[in-house]
């Protein structure tokens, strides 16, 4: 809890025009609307809900970029994200590398080579707070340690994600896996990616915007948890995914709580 109120203390300090309150905010309350609309309206609301809470996150973590790398080095960061992992997810749904065999349904719009465009958003969106994340533990001077760190944050996202978008009908695997109908095989990918991505962006060169970030990180443990236990009754992804990520975002947010100040 002390961690928690240190965050938001330089929040307070560095943000001083509360946009990113705002877009944090907002985005929070639109995924809390996503299985309210769905009891509303029906399951067919859901890729149009998830949809717009995706690009909520995805401005808020871009956002907060722009105000700690600039816009020219956040854009380039985000190119290279964005390519590298529709690149990823293109070979991945055709080939079956690195990630298992899987093919994603026309639910999400709009598809460049049948991988949803949302898609590489949704990657930079949840690696840059897991680059967050790296810093905080591991530090910046350790190329290999940092992303190695990442990309534990990164995959212990998924095991929340998956299991919940294969239920809506985002993609499908053509087997079932050990993980509550995923491969196991898709973490090794995810691990994988991950850190060939974080390798290629390089973003242990120079600090990152750490309390807005780990904040997304946080929120992110806490709706996934929390959502999938009690509205999407997927017990166990919730178990195990808040569990790890919980894990990995306590010990990032004691390390955090116990950096000077002035190296936060």
């Amino acid at each position: 809890m002390t961690a928690l109120i240190e965050l938001t203390r330089d929040w307070n300090i560095n943000r001083k025009n509360g946009i990113q309150y705002g877009l944090v905010v907002v985005w929070m309350l639109a995924m809390i609307a996503v299985p309210i609309l769905k009891w509303t309206y029906g399951e067919e609301v859901i890729p149009t809900a998830i949809t717009i809470a995706l690009m909520i996150q995805f401005t808020a973590v871009t956002f907060a970029m722009f105000n700690g790398w600039g816009m020219r080095r956040t854009l380039i960061t985000l190119g290279i994200v964005a390519i590298l992992t529709w690149l990823a997810e293109f070979i991945g749904s055709s080939t079956g590398l690195p990630f298992g065999e899987y093919v994603y349904s026309d639910l999400l719009q709009p598809q460049v080579g049948h991988v949803p465009l949302l898609i590489p958003l949704a990657w930079f969106m949840m690696l840059v707070p897991s680059w967050a994340v790296a810093q905080v533990i591991g530090g910046r001077d350790n190329a290999l340690r940092f992303i190695l760190i990442s990309a534990g944050a990164m995959t212990a996202w998924d095991l929340f994600l998956d299991p919940q978008m294969v239920a809506w009908g985002f993609w499908t695997w053509t087997v079932d896996g050990a993980y509550f109908g995923i491969p196991l095989m898709n973490y090794f990918g995810w691990l994988l990616v991950s850190a060939i991505v974080t390798a290629a962006a390089r973003p242990y060169r120079r600090p990152l915007p750490l309390a807005p970030l780990l904040t997304v990180y946080a929120v992110v443990w806490f709706l996934q948890s929390v959502g999938q236990a009690l509205f999407w009754e997927q017990p166990g992804p919730a178990l195990v995914g808040g569990v790890v990520m919980g894990a990995i975002l306590f010990t990032a947010l004691y390390c955090y709580w116990k950096a000077p100040a002035d190296g936060r």
